[in-house]
């Protein structure tokens, strides 16, 4: 197995593996082990769909057993055991203690497909075809989705116009003294604004590629409030904020509403299987059979381990407890960063952070020293100028003292050749 292989066959689309390239042959929690034996540190884990970490034994051990017993490993949407048992947890774990009475619908396997799904329903049941996104935003690849996103260089892909979504200022886009949300309810109260009457607001509680922007919930309620005034639909969309990466299940709660609809994917499965789903409100399920379909609706082997997730992390409050205290450390840590770069600022909320050191330059150069340090770490935003912690929500405090020694120690060179080059 040589890396030749890659460039001689794997399309130049591929884009991880430039900033990681060595060949990857083992992982395990918070640790992945190359060819050669070194080990990494892992802060992106699969960009928050490792949030349980790499193969956590008891998942691991549910679907071996699963698969040695010859149990459903494609099953279309057929009822089988494992979809059972993975709703039936969903249904006891997760929604009865928050009082939410949504549907779950299997869509394709990736964040996108549920976000498609998503929009498509807003369409039906409002008889409305223009969607409200934000800047910033990021919400999948596919083309309805794309027309969601704000980043140019991944729309420019597409090949066509992008119709159908209306971008409107996220909180904070021209910066803390602008109130978007008054600027938004004045456009929608507006006759003359150009805006359509939008047939939902789609809306990152926390944007991941955008830059680590959090709203807060007064904007969040806002926007919640009017989304109903106006008779339109709300879809949070926390397909990475969402299953303990800001320290609750989703990112929204205890902030004062429920949205409407809750695209869900990455760390879904608990283990890095594709699995996204959609949950909705009932009254919004006016699907005919079929009229939003596809192959690989629901991955059997994701029920099972998804399942194993919800019980082992989140039967009771123990895991999130210790969210809060792992948030804390994060914060700390990466303040004692933020401090070595001027200007620089921390972003996000809870276990999905950054921080903004004002540059992509210096933000790809830290990770890229980060990496051979022993640490995988990756950057967002605009211009790729936030360094990005994702981490396994499993990774233990030791753990991140380690990785946060070398972050510094790859701040700290960087910032010293920078000084170099400048004083040349």
């Amino acid at each position: 197995m040589t890396p030749e292989i890659y460039a001689r066959r794997e399309s130049e689309a591929r884009s991880y593996c430039r900033s990681f390239p060595v060949t990857f042959t083992k992982a395990q929690g918070s640790v992945m082990t190359d060819s050669t034996g070194r080990d990494y540190l892992d802060f992106l884990a699969g960009c928050s769909s490792l949030n349980y970490g790499h193969n956590d034994p008891d998942m691991k051990a549910a679907l071996i057993e699963h698969i040695s017993n010859d149990g459903i490993s494609h099953g279309l949407d057929m009822h089988t055991d494992a979809k059972a048992a993975f709703l039936e947890a969903f249904e006891e774990i997760v929604l009865r203690p928050r009082n939410m009475d949504h549907k779950v619908m299997m869509v394709g396997p990736t964040g996108t497909n549920a976000v498609e799904a998503a929009m498509k329903l807003a369409r039906k049941v409002t008889g409305r075809t223009n969607i409200v996104a934000f800047t910033n935003g990021f919400h999948g690849m596919t083309v309805g989705a794309l027309a969601a996103t704000g980043n140019s260089g991944k729309r420019g892909g597409a090949g066509l116009p992008l119709a159908g979504v209306t971008h409107l200022p996220y909180e904070g886009a021209f910066g803390p003294d602008v109130d978007t949300l008054a600027q938004i309810e004045m456009m929608l109260d507006n006759p003359s604004s150009g805006l359509d009457a939008p047939a939902a607001f789609l809306v990152e509680p926390v944007q991941g590629e955008g830059g680590l922007n959090a709203a807060s919930a007064d904007w969040l309620r806002g926007i919640a409030k009017l989304a109903k005034k106006h008779g339109a639909l709300l879809i949070a969309d926390d397909i990475q904020a969402g299953l303990g990466r800001t320290g609750t299940f989703f990112s929204f709660e205890e902030m004062g509403f429920q949205p409407d609809m809750i695209p869900l994917a990455k760390s879904l499965s608990g283990m890095g299987l594709p699995f996204a789903a959609l949950l909705l409100k009932p009254e919004l399920d006016v699907w005919k059979p079929a009229e939003h379909n596809g192959t690989f609706r629901g991955n059997t082997h994701a029920f099972v381990t998804a399942r194993v997730a919800l019980e082992k992390f989140w039967k009771d409050d123990t895991f999130q407890k210790d969210l809060a205290n792992k948030a804390q450390l994060i914060e700390e840590e990466l303040t004692r960063i933020a401090e070595m770069v001027p200007g620089a600022r921390l972003k996000g909320r809870g276990l999905m952070r950054g921080v903004d050191v004002g540059s992509g330059e210096l933000a790809g150069a830290i990770c890229a020293k980060a990496f051979e340090l022993g640490l995988i770490i990756e950057t967002s935003g605009a211009d790729d100028e936030v360094v990005k912690v994702l981490a396994p929500l499993t990774t233990t405090h030791a753990q991140f003292r380690q990785g946060f020694a070398m972050l510094r120690e790859a701040t700290e060179a960087c910032l010293t050749k920078n000084t170099k080059i400048a004083a040349e």
